[in-house]
C-alpha cells in the first residue's frame, strides 16, 4: 500500500508543490528519489505520472514529483531555477534527515532529465535520464531552415518523422529560452563538478538526437567523470520505453547508492 501526499507546497512565491509517495515500510533508512517530468519545459504535471510514483514507491523509495514553471510565460532558467529551490527545500524538510543528501537519487524524462543532469552536477545525486535534451545552441545553429511547431503533422502537412521531431526540438527549446541564453541551456556548460554517477539512457532514432549525448559522454569522460551510456534501438522517446527500462535504472541506482556512501 502506497500512501500519497498530494499538493505539498515547496515554493510558496509562484505556488509549486510537489506530490510524495511513501512506501509501505517507510523508515527514516528510506531511499529518497527525485522524478523529474518531462513535456520541453511548456507543458507537464505531476499528476500526469502518477502511476509512476506508485511504481517508484513500491520499488521502496520514498518518491517526489515536484511541478515547476512553465514556458512560454516562464522562460529559461525558471525551471532551472525552481529545481534547485526544490532541492534547498527538500534538504531543509521535515521529509529529510540532516544527512539524507547521500540517499537522494533522480530520474528524469526528456527535458525532467535535463534539469536531473543541471542537479547531478551541482549536488552528486546518482542520476539516470530517460532521452534527455543536450544540445540547444549548436543544434539552432545547424538548424536554421526549420520551421518550429509543436504539430508539425498537422499544422505544415510533414509526414516524415524525423522532420516533424525536428520541428518539436526547435518548438520546445525556443519556447522555454530566447535565443541570447541558448548556450547557458545547453547541457555541455553546466557545472558537474559533484557529479558521481551518471546512467543516460536513449533510442538511436528519436527526438533527442545521438550524437550530441555521444558528445557529452565523450566530455565528461576527457574530465575523468563515470557515465554509462545505454542506447535502444528505434525511435522511443523517453516515457516511451520508461516501463521496459524502470528496473534496469532502478538497479542502477540501488548500486550507485551502495558506492556513494
Amino acid at each position: 500500500m502506497v500512501v500519497i501526499k498530494k499538493d505539498i507546497t515547496y515554493d510558496t512565491v509562484h505556488n509549486l508543490s510537489t506530490d510524495i509517495y511513501f512506501p509501505n515500510n517507510t523508515t527514516t533508512d528510506t531511499k529518497i528519489l527525485i522524478f523529474w517530468h518531462g513535456g520541453g519545459w511548456f507543458r507537464g504535471d505531476k499528476a500526469d505520472v502518477k502511476w509512476l510514483g506508485i511504481k517508484l514507491a513500491n520499488a521502496g523509495f520514498m518518491t517526489l514529483i515536484p511541478n515547476y514553471r512553465l514556458a512560454p510565460k516562464n522562460k529559461f532558467p525558471s525551471a532551472h531555477e525552481d529545481s534547485k529551490t526544490f532541492i534547498n527545500w527538500l534538504l531543509d524538510s521535515q521529509y529529510t534527515d540532516t544527512d539524507d543528501q547521500k540517499n537522494i537519487v533522480q530520474i528524469g524524462a526528456s527535458s525532467g532529465g535535463t534539469l536531473a543532469l543541471y542537479l547531478a552536477g551541482l549536488y552528486g545525486f546518482p542520476t539516470v535520464t530517460w532521452s534527455s535534451p543536450i544540445d540547444f545552441s549548436n543544434w539552432i545553429n545547424h538548424h536554421q531552415s526549420v520551421q518550429p511547431s509543436s504539430d508539425a503533422k498537422h499544422e505544415f502537412g510533414l509526414t516524415d518523422n524525423q522532420k516533424i521531431r525536428e520541428a518539436f526540438y526547435k518548438f520546445f527549446t525556443l519556447t522555454y529560452a530566447e535565443p541570447p541564453t541558448l548556450e547557458q541551456l545547453d547541457a555541455f556548460n553546466y557545472d558537474y563538478t559533484h557529479l558521481t554517477h551518471l546512467f543516460m539512457i536513449n533510442s538511436a532514432h528519436e527526438l533527442t538526437p545521438l550524437n550530441g549525448v555521444l558528445k557529452m559522454v565523450k566530455e565528461l569522460a576527457e574530465s575523468d567523470h563515470s557515465i554509462q551510456l545505454l542506447v535502444i534501438k528505434g525511435s522511443r522517446h523517453a516515457m516511451d520505453y520508461a516501463n521496459d527500462y524502470l528496473d534496469e535504472s532502478l538497479d542502477y541506482l540501488y548500486q550507485a547508492l551502495k558506492g556513494h556512501k
